[in-house]
């Protein structure tokens, strides 16, 4: 039986992904320590998560391992000898990172240069799938020029029909201290790809969302926007009129890219990982969504101040991922996706 390791398997891309290669019988070892809950506190706890895949995937294994201790993590990969890992492990909020800066950059960038040696001394043939983010390109997206329509920015420049490619420039722009870590480990693995030769990618991924995400204020719009709205609670909304875009692509979908990667591996690849404009919205559009399908009004407060490297309208174009990869493609509307989030929270909720 082929062996993969799933670091962040609690989380949401990574609980989803331990689930697919699961079902395609794979032994996954998933390796968590729950450090969402040490971020955010109680309310990105994930320890529900990881109970549920050690209950339900009779060749799930978990290890109760932190990415950053450097020898437990080459012991571990040593032992297994992997024929694959996908690294999800992160810390993934700009604003949580201004306050914990060494553990922002020892979990995002040393954490994954902790990951990339251990493979390179065990595994060195084994592919390497890095999630990253699209907070690499940091506010550059910013500087292009937009049109303001009544819920929404929109690129003005046709050269943007279709999104950002991975063509854009990650240089000369203000990241956040979070996304300034995810450029060192973005950039570490596609070195490790091409001075190595080894089979690694990086997924810069817009917003991944999802039934299974636990959503809060400082990461996971989509899925803390539901909860809010079926709790009564109220959503503040950061700068930009309510009007800044995400494209969401729904963690079903990002595993089947990962998977697809994992079949025909490239050394040193990038790729935007995102739901394209098709499964796009503003906020103000995604109160509408959520709205549909809750039977509730959204309530909301504004405050006209963005976050830091934030972006105003944000999009992936995924022609490369379709070109090397086309028996993939969104198979999840945002419509879909919207709707399993809510119906997922009213479950926990009750």
């Amino acid at each position: 039986m082929k062996k993969i390791i799933v670091t962040g398997s609690s989380g949401l891309i990574g609980s989803e992904v331990v689930r697919f290669f699961h079902n395609e019988e794979f032994l996954v070892h998933g390796v968590d320590n729950n450090q969402r809950a040490v971020f955010f506190g109680p309310p990105g706890d994930t320890r529900w998560s990881q109970q549920r895949l050690v209950e339900t995937l009779p060749n799930f294994r978990h290890h109760e391992l932190d990415i950053r201790d450097r020898q437990g993590v080459v012991d571990l990969v040593k032992e297994l000898k992997p024929d694959g890992i996908v690294h999800t492990a992160a810390q993934p909020s700009h604003d949580r990172a201004a306050a914990i800066p060494f553990d922002d950059f020892d979990t995002n960038a040393v954490g994954t240069l902790n990951m990339l040696e251990a493979a390179r001394q065990a595994c060195p043939e084994s592919p390497f799938i890095h999630m990253s983010t699209n907070k690499v390109y940091g506010d550059l997206p910013n500087t292009m020029t937009l049109v303001e329509l009544d819920t929404r920015w929109e690129y003005a420049d046709p050269a943007y029909l279709n999104g950002i490619p991975e063509t854009f420039s990650i240089d000369q722009s203000q990241h956040s201290l979070f996304g300034a870590s995810k450029v060192a480990g973005d950039v570490m693995v596609q070195e490790y790809g091409r001075y190595f030769n080894m089979p690694t990618c990086c997924l810069r991924g817009g917003c991944l969302t999802g039934p299974n995400h636990s959503g809060v204020e400082l990461h996971g719009f989509l899925s803390y926007l539901a909860k809010c709205n079926l709790e009564g609670r109220e959503y503040r909304v950061f700068g930009y009129k309510g009007k800044q875009v995400r494209d969401n692509i729904h963690s079903e979908d990002v595993a089947r890219f990962i998977h697809a990667f994992y079949k025909n591996p490239r050394c040193g690849e990038v790729y935007n990982l995102g739901g394209g404009k098709g499964n796009s919205c503003s906020i103000l559009e995604a109160f509408d969504l959520v709205e549909q399908f809750s039977g509730k009004k959204q309530f909301y407060s504004y405050l006209n101040e963005n976050r830091i490297g934030d972006h105003i309208c944000y999009y992936s174009d995924l022609s490369k991922m379709k070109a090397h990869y086309p028996g993939w493609d969104i198979t999840k509307t945002l419509a879909q996706t919207v709707r399993e989030i809510v119906e997922s929270w009213q479950e926990r909720l009750k």
